[in-house]
């Protein structure tokens, strides 16, 4: 499987991810929303609130606009 099989996950995002260092769906799976947010900033990548939610939505497999609200809150306080 790549990447770009992951709910959310298309493919700009998935060279973002594999540039910073997260090029199989097992290392997204170990890594936490936080540590993938440090990895693309330092790859020099930007970090948008969608882009934040499609990320943890791709980890809950499902789309993004379907996290709860109380997440939603927790991962504007990231950016």
């Amino acid at each position: 499987m790549k990447l770009t099989d992951l709910q959310n996950i298309g493919k700009t995002l998935a060279e973002e991810l594999t540039v910073s260092g997260v090029s199989s769906i097992e290392e997204f799976n170990l890594i936490s929303l936080e540590e993938l947010v440090m990895k693309l900033k330092e790859s020099g990548f930007s970090v948008c609130l969608n882009k934040l939610y499609a990320l943890e939505g791709a980890k809950q497999g499902i789309r993004w606009h379907n996290l709860s609200t109380e997440r939603k809150a927790e991962i504007k306080n990231l950016i």
